[in-house]
């Protein structure tokens, strides 16, 4: 362990993890970022092959964004955004509202967990002000992830972050039978069994007089485990909520430009949600921000007198942070200029198939799912074909070595996933999986 790393570790305390893990294997020394690789401080270069929790969308330190962000540097770095507004800003939110037609308003906050739950807030606060106070309760998928706020805690499906807060959290149902796949080659992805569909409608119906709203991740859970689901799942919930009065809220945080090969993950469905939560791929990772699209009718629900008590409240203090708003402002333009939703979509088969390759030299993988620039496997004993204990650790030991041989690839517990930038070239993919496989062989023998 060198300096640095002894001096991190004597005060910081790192997300996610368990610290007692840092001993034997410490925090990797950063020097600098580009493209799609992070350079130690010994000049290793690390190929970011999960966009570094999957906001790296366009690589480190893109030259557009750059001089984007120094430009704003040069003007003001942050003023506070109610009663001001500025040009970089505003053009900002009117690319977003035209991303989803229907969607006009936006809402500006810093983090993912925070907007999810700004739109939560807002559809109680939306039906408590339309003639339906009685619609307070939310529903949410099963595995799904949202953050670590309580109420978004609530609505996610991951143990291993809600556990310790229990006592603390609403109880939010989740409709299970998601009709999980393992992506657009799958024979369900455009049509989903009646009678599986039939499950889930009967749970729906069953709290249809008191649902504000439904939180979903569109077409992919993240940190549930890089799961895929049929978008016909998506439209029929968006037909069951529209005559139930109930709100739809995708939470396209890890999904949003261009992850899935859309620009947003429900463009496969076809649908338009009630609220669309945005952030990582916002400004390709280069500041904390987020935003919240609602339609007119939403925001119409607030407009009113002050005194009547109908006003959002709610307030962030770097909310509209304009050096973040002009990183995402440049970025996307750059999704545009450069085609990158596009490429991603002609080269999804070409990363499944890197995943494929990784399982048959290894025998030690299963279950291959993808979509756009998302593909997963998940670890199994290639001598049994069954998984690993989870004491046993596997998919932290593949981490470890992957770090060393050149690749991070920090797994969902023994979920191992390729999640690289949009726009890295054929010969680092190829590289990425090279790596995998020598990391998985040294785990599993």
């Amino acid at each position: 362990m060198n300096k640095l790393q002894k001096r991190d570790l004597k005060h910081i305390w790192h997300p996610c993890s368990q610290m007692k893990d840092y001993v034997s294997f410490p925090p990797i020394p950063v020097k600098e970022a580009r493209g799609p690789y992070i350079i130690t401080a010994d000049g290793q270069e690390i190929i970011d092959g999960i966009s570094s929790w999957w906001c790296k969308s366009l690589g480190h330190s893109h030259p557009r964004i750059r001089q984007a962000v120094q430009r704003q540097i040069g003007k003001f770095e942050h003023v506070i955004m109610a009663n001001t507004c500025n040009e970089t800003l505003v053009e900002l939110s009117e690319r977003l509202c035209r991303l989803m037609p229907g969607l006009g308003k936006v809402f500006y906050a810093d983090n993912g967990s925070t907007v999810v739950e700004i739109a939560m807030k807002m559809s109680i606060q939306y039906h408590a002000q339309s003639g339906s106070p009685k619609r307070t309760k939310f529903l949410s998928l099963e595995n799904g992830y949202h953050g670590e706020t309580m109420l978004t805690l609530a609505a996610s499906d991951c143990e291993i972050y809600s556990r310790p807060f229990t006592p603390l959290m609403t109880w939010i149902p989740k409709i299970s039978d998601v009709p999980y796949l393992s992506g657009p080659d799958s024979s369900e992805w455009l049509k989903m069994e009646d009678a599986q569909w039939k499950k889930t409608e009967n749970m729906l119906d069953d709290w249809s007089g008191n649902i504000s709203a439904i939180i979903f991740e569109p077409i992919v859970q993240g940190a549930g485990g890089m799961l895929i689901y049929s978008p016909d799942f998506l439209r029929r919930l968006r037909k069951w909520t529209k005559k139930n009065n109930v709100h739809l809220i995708a939470d396209e945080i890890m999904t949003g430009f261009g992850r899935t090969g859309k620009m947003l993950a429900c463009e496969h469905a076809g649908i338009v949600p009630d609220f669309v939560c945005l952030s990582k791929g916002l400004t390709a990772g280069w500041g904390p921000m987020s935003a919240v699209l609602c339609s007119n009718k939403v925001y119409n629900a607030f407009y009113s007198d002050y005194s009547k008590g109908e006003s959002f409240l709610h307030s962030n203090t770097y909310s509209g942070h304009a050096i973040s708003a002009a990183a995402a402002l440049e970025a996307m333009k750059i999704y545009k200029d450069e085609e990158i939703i596009a490429k991603v979509a002609k080269q999804s088969c070409e990363l499944r198939r890197r995943m494929e390759w990784v399982a048959s030299e290894t025998g030690a993988l299963e279950n291959i799912r993808g979509v756009g620039y998302v593909v997963a496997g998940d670890i199994v004993n290639p001598r049994t074909g069954k998984p690993f204990p989870p004491e046993a650790r596997t998919g932290f030991k593949f981490y470890q070595n992957a770090v060393k041989d050149g690749a991070l690839l920090r797994p969902l517990g023994d979920t191992i996933c390729f999640l690289p930038p949009l726009n890295t070239p054929s010969d680092v993919l190829d590289a990425l999986a090279e790596i995998a496989v020598k990391a998985l062989k040294k785990v599993v023998g």
